[in-house]
């Protein structure tokens, strides 16, 4: 069988190394902290850019937060009935003073 000799002994190193760097590549690529060959933690350092596009992340978000508070606003205002009824208003004293320009 395959049990006998350093092969199996190898195939069981190489299969445990992979399975750690896969652990390490899946954990760096969602922000986790990784781990040392001890078992150990190692955090992500965060640099002055990561940091500038974390700010500017937060401040995009929190303008659109306000865009959509407004958007609310708006849409109450103008599905109000009484916001058409006041449009439909101006529209019919618009139309007179064409006509009498017209005349």
């Amino acid at each position: 069988m395959f049990h006998e000799g350093p092969g199996f002994i190898v195939a069981i190193v190489m299969v445990c190394t992979i399975g750690w760097l896969v652990n390490n590549w899946i954990r760096a690529k969602h922000g986790y902290p990784l781990e040392d060959e001890w078992g150990g933690k190692t955090e992500r350092t965060d640099t002055a850019e990561t940091q500038r596009l974390m700010t500017e992340n937060k401040a995009l978000h929190d303008k659109l937060d306000a865009m959509q508070d407004r958007m609310i606003v708006l849409e109450k205002i103008v599905t109000d009935r009484g916001y058409s009824l006041s449009a439909e208003i101006e529209a019919l004293r618009e139309t007179p003073s064409l006509n009498k320009e017209r005349v």
